[in-house]
């Protein structure tokens, strides 16, 4: 166990010692270990018809998020795993109540019954999908609604004042960059969440086929954008990177019915001029006649799960020869962006799920603190304080944030090369060193003494600037934590 997490518990441990009679602080105490216990915590945020819902059931791979805008949309929902399907609503007063569990068409179907959104705290979905066991995805409504209700429960969840965020990470969905979206990104890096010493949010430029219009190379077109949006100087020091996903197609790709398989084979078995002049707009593909056997509602049941980019893909794919449903399905999730989506999620959020859990108690701890009597809580104080100057994955997150932001007095080449040995693209050793997965235990190790002699001789130059020399002592202190670790690389 990290020096961090460890630290963590021994500190949780005292504060139970602390707070043994007090039952508030006893209970918050208690949450953060189940913080530390669970699975990593990650919020899907964005403005209104950001795509989130969709999102959302795409990373899990059934339709189980509402999409439509009805009243559940307006209730920060969490999504966690469970043996059995369950959903429980719990409001701001009063205990918590089972929800009906049903499916229509395969979607599954939330109902408040006779509750008012206003007055519900959170609904809790425990779903038996695997991608849930290592990951908890809570669902916000839409930031910048026109209902101040519904935004401002957003707002109160994502940017609490005086308190830890209940999610460790964030997924922004964005359509373009609008100034809005830069606010609210560093509104949330400016947040007790945020003060985790950390940039914990991963911006997606969904709804990305839409960008080309719903040609077949809009996402070409998308991660152009994308990747000049990463470098953009007022969003690259408030979020890791953008990753443009088509929300839609990735969703429907996860959850494809044999009836949509059938349904494409059919198009693509038309007249190329003829089906290239039914899909000139979404409207005409629904409303004019063909290909025989394919009705209308069949062609607006795919034009609302696939869209027109996704029926075009698809034709091609099937066109050049993947003819396989399950082929086909992999195939459209593929180029829907979802498998470079979840890589990125692992590579930058789920491998350090530990450090961001540690730090979210850590901060948990210390708003705790803040409200306790100061008389009872001198050495739980003074012991927090040592954690967070002494673990060197808290001093890695509060690095990260420093070279996002500038200003620590090195160099623009040596900035990027600590931003990737602190675990900025990445927390494997290879991600680290800028090696492919498949480095060898050698390779790596000659690697990793290379950067560790580098990163010494800067340190020791007369020329570094004073500002940068602590940044030299977590990168020198990353390198020889990469050394000791060989013998488990091997």
């Amino acid at each position: 166990m990290e020096p961090g997490i460890a630290g963590a518990w021994e500190l949780l441990r005292q504060a139970r010692d602390v707070f043994h009679d007090d039952a508030a602080a006893l209970a918050v105490v208690a949450d953060l270990q189940d913080r530390l216990e669970g699975p990593l915590r990650i919020a899907v945020a964005g403005m209104v018809k950001a795509g989130k819902s969709t999102l959302l059931n795409a990373i899990i791979g059934e339709e189980i998020a509402p999409t439509d805008a009805g009243e559940c949309t307006r209730v920060v929902t969490w999504y966690r795993y469970g043996h059995t399907p369950k959903i429980t609503l719990y409001p701001f007063t009063g205990g918590p109540r089972t929800l009906p569990v049903t499916r229509e068409d395969g979607r599954l179907v939330f109902s408040l019954g006779d509750v008012q959104a206003g007055v519900v705290e959170r609904l809790v979905v425990d779903w038996p999908a695997a991608s849930l066991r290592d990951l908890t995805l809570i669902d916000t409504p839409g930031i910048a609604s026109l209902s101040q209700d519904v935004s401002g429960r957003s707002t109160a969840f994502l940017l609490p004042e005086d308190a830890p965020m209940a999610a460790d990470a964030v997924i922004y969905l964005m359509r373009h960059l609008h100034a809005s979206d830069v606010r609210f990104l560093e509104s949330f890096k400016d947040t007790a969440a945020g003060q985790s010493g950390t940039v914990n949010a991963l911006a997606v430029l969904s709804r990305a086929d839409e960008i080309g219009a719903g040609r077949i190379d809009s996402l070409i077109s998308a991660a152009v954008i994308a990747d000049r949006y990463s470098r953009d100087q007022s969003l690259r020091p408030l979020a890791l990177g953008v990753v443009p996903v088509a929300g839609l197609l990735a969703q429907s790709s996860r959850t494809m019915r044999q009836s949509d398989v059938e349904a494409m084979k059919q198009l693509a078995q038309m007249d190329k001029n003829h089906r290239e002049r039914l899909m000139l707009s979404a409207d005409r593909f629904v409303r004019v006649a063909g290909p025989e056997g394919l009705d209308q509602d069949m062609k607006a049941s795919l034009v609302q799960r696939f869209g027109l980019f996704g029926i075009r893909l698809a034709v091609a794919l099937i066109r050049g020869g993947t003819t396989d449903p399950t082929e086909l399905a992999h195939e459209l999730a593929r180029r829907s962006g979802l498998g470079r989506l979840l890589d990125t999620i692992e590579y930058l959020f789920q491998t350090r799920a530990d450090a961001l859990k540690a730090r979210a108690a850590v901060v948990g701890l210390q708003s705790l603190l803040g409200v306790a009597p100061t008389g009872r809580t001198a050495s739980l104080e003074a012991a927090l304080e040592r954690l967070q100057t002494g673990a060197h994955e808290f001093r890695e997150l509060k690095l990260l944030a420093a070279l996002r932001t500038g200003g620590i007095g090195i160099g623009p080449e040596q900035t990027a090369e600590a931003e990737r040995l602190v675990g900025g693209r990445g927390s494997t050793v290879a991600l680290r060193l800028g090696l492919e997965p498949d480095a060898s235990a050698g390779h790596i190790s000659e690697a990793a003494r290379d950067c560790l002699n580098r990163w010494r001789l800067i340190a020791e130059n007369p020329l570094t600037d004073p500002s940068g020399l602590e940044a030299c002592r977590v990168v020198i202190r990353s390198c020889e934590g990469m050394l000791a670790a060989m013998p488990a690389v091997r």
